[in-house]
């Protein structure tokens, strides 16, 4: 029986077996051919999938399955995870047996988690529990939820934020913010158009953002379609004007997430004082993001050694902890 921790997120799907590791980890898109069919046919999943955003054929169209975190389009994610899952298991019979620990949201809604256990189901998934991925994120970074001692961690994705305080297998306190790293790319793609009059591609945008998260120099280069002429043209950002830009996307889940300290018991901050609070997600990895938080939290700062992969790994762990996923889980 395969076992699997998946991270379905609104930007990247995560898989981890728990017997071989990371087994997928690539964009949340599926490439659908539309027209002259009855039926929608999957042309490409994943990488090859993300390649063609903004550059697709008439005919052929690149889907997201999730929007903020959840499913929207019932039968769209169930086509989306059969692909995925014939991607990881190509044949019939490694299809047949397959476990899976889901992460959502913590804010997702009843219905929404009862839409996304219906999709695995339907995928072929027989055995599917969710659990929250602020819970699932902390397992994968080390931290026991049953101890009896307050954790708080921040989940910063591409569709939503979150921020948990939790403690002997429940959770304290939550707030949720579907303000996150997609508006992110956003704020920088209409940035440059309207301060360089530079169009943008949607990947373009998002490779900025991360490049600008990690780029030790002072500027980028940008490529695009300049807005008055129509030609492709060459702009130089600096990175401290990317910075500016994502400042009061960031400065806004910083606030919604703040006010989650107001539902902390008092004698749980000697907790989180000590320990920090544990941040992750691919939006975590903004520049500047972690000092904004620790201004607003008041607490030390940890980012997670792998904030991309650490919901499905903790998925994958939480499978062979029964007791966890009985406290967590919801099958």
């Amino acid at each position: 029986m395969a076992e699997l921790g998946i991270d379905l997120g609104t930007a990247n799907t995560v898989v981890c077996d728990v017997a071989q590791g990371i087994v997928l980890d690539e964009p949340t898109v599926m490439l659908l051919r539309t027209g002259g069919v009855r039926r929608q046919r999957v042309l490409a999943v994943g990488r090859s999938a993300s390649d063609l955003v903004g550059r697709a054929p008439m005919g052929i169209a690149a889907v997201r399955p999730l929007h903020d975190g959840v499913i929207t389009d019932l039968e769209t994610a169930r086509v989306y995870l059969r692909a995925i899952l014939r991607r990881i298991a190509p044949r019939p019979w490694q299809r047949g047996r397959i476990r899976a620990v889901i992460g959502v949201p913590v804010g997702a809604t009843a219905l929404e988690r009862r839409a996304l256990l219906e999709a695995a189901d339907e995928a072929g998934i027989s055995r599917a529990t969710s659990l929250d991925e602020s819970i699932a994120g902390a397992v994968g970074c080390g931290i026991d939820p049953l101890e009896r001692r307050v954790h708080m961690v921040v989940d910063v994705g591409g569709g939503t934020a979150e921020v948990t305080a939790f403690c002997f297998g429940g959770i304290i306190a939550h707030r949720s913010c579907r303000v996150a790293g997609d508006e992110m790319t956003l704020a920088v793609y209409h940035y440059l158009r309207e301060h360089h009059q530079l169009l943008a591609g949607e990947l373009d945008a998002e490779a900025i953002k991360i490049r600008a998260g990690a780029e030790e120099e002072p500027s980028v280069v940008v490529q695009g379609r300049d807005a008055a002429t129509g030609r492709p043209r060459l702009a130089t950002v600096p990175v401290a004007e990317i910075t500016e830009v994502l400042r009061p996307v960031t400065e806004a889940i910083t606030q919604t997430l703040s006010a989650c300290l107001d539902d902390l018991p008092p004698q749980a901050v000697g907790d989180v004082l000590a320990d920090g609070v544990l941040v992750f997600g691919g939006g975590s990895l903004a520049r500047g993001f972690d000092q904004g938080l620790e201004r607003a939290f008041g607490f030390p700062i940890k980012l997670a050694e792998q904030p991309l992969t650490c919901v499905a790994e903790g998925a994958a762990r939480s499978l062979r902890n029964p007791v966890l996923l009985d406290a967590y889980g919801r099958a």
